[in-house]
């Protein structure tokens, strides 16, 4: 099993030190959560809080993911990288397909893209994107999306989206992974029927064992069971080595951590505070070298 360090709402300019420790304690990637605006008012609720509220703030820090995964890219040889999760649902796949295959490249083929839909209708609106039906649209931009990266001349005639033949080069030397993220049914059988595998929000270890028993039931009806398929998990109440076995028994395959969270320090601690509890916890963990 893998250890992911989760970033979210780190101060930008502590993304390159955590990031090369983390490579050099171990782990086997970061990731990168996505976050285009604060609006002030939302007409929804966030659907991962009790109370439908946001856990962050108007001045909470965030980079655009695809970037920030180039950037550590070239700061660091061999840790990965994922979005966790790319609202798929207010971006054109089209430039977007440039975009991943560029970072694709740029990282060695270090990166995976983890899609989401997106909750909130000001993030598709005021990106002149419609809100409706918007499920059917990051189906189709899926489609689009591996089209593209495939390499050589496509075209795609579809519902939403409409392109003659073209190419990208350099296409990626190998195929990007897709992890659908997403709690909903209609959200278990996209990652089934299109994902490498499936990335969790904030879950709690029974509902995860649910919906990992319903992945195994959806990859069987689609003809999928026998592919590899990644299980990332940010389980809440499930910790330390028999927490963490717990998990890979229930067919975790990427636990997502804040390893500093677990110290003590929040989200604005300083980076050396943040280097030590990375340390402390892949020596406990991933390398098995202080007891429990």
């Amino acid at each position: 099993m893998d250890f992911t360090v989760g970033v979210a709402m780190t101060p930008l300019d502590q993304l390159p030190g955590i990031a090369r420790t983390a490579e050099e304690c171990g782990y086997s990637s970061i990731a990168l959560p996505d976050s285009l605006f604060f609006m002030e008012q939302q007409t929804v609720d966030y659907p991962y809080t009790p109370d439908g509220s946001r856990m962050w703030t108007a001045d909470t820090p965030w980079v655009d993911p695809l970037i920030a995964a180039a950037a550590l890219g070239a700061a660091t040889s061999t840790i990965r990288f994922y979005t966790q999760v790319l609202k798929l649902g207010s971006r054109n796949p089209v430039l977007l397909a440039r975009q991943v295959g560029s970072v694709a490249n740029l990282t060695g083929n270090r990166f995976g893209l983890g899609v989401g839909i997106g909750w909130a209708p000001e993030e598709f609106e005021w990106c002149g994107v419609p809100y409706a039906r918007r499920g059917k649209r990051v189906d189709e931009m899926i489609d689009v999306l591996k089209l593209v990266l495939g390499g050589g001349m496509v075209e795609h005639h579809g519902e939403f989206f409409d392109f003659d033949r073209m190419q990208m080069s350099p296409a990626p030397s190998e195929p990007v992974p897709f992890y659908v993220g997403g709690h909903t049914d209609i959200a278990l059988r996209r990652a089934a029927r299109v994902g490498d595998g499936w990335t969790s929000a904030m879950i709690k270890f029974d509902d995860l064992v649910g919906v990992i028993d319903r992945l195994r039931i959806l990859r069987d009806e689609y003809g999928r069971g026998e592919t590899p398929f990644e299980i990332q998990a940010v389980c809440v109440d499930r910790f330390g080595r028999s927490g963490y076995a717990e998990l890979a028994d229930a067919g975790v395959t990427d636990i997502i951590t804040v390893p500093w969270i677990f110290d003590g320090h929040g989200f604005d601690s300083p980076l050396e505070a943040k280097q030590e509890s990375l340390h402390r916890f892949a020596d406990k963990y991933i390398h098995g070298k202080d007891p429990v």
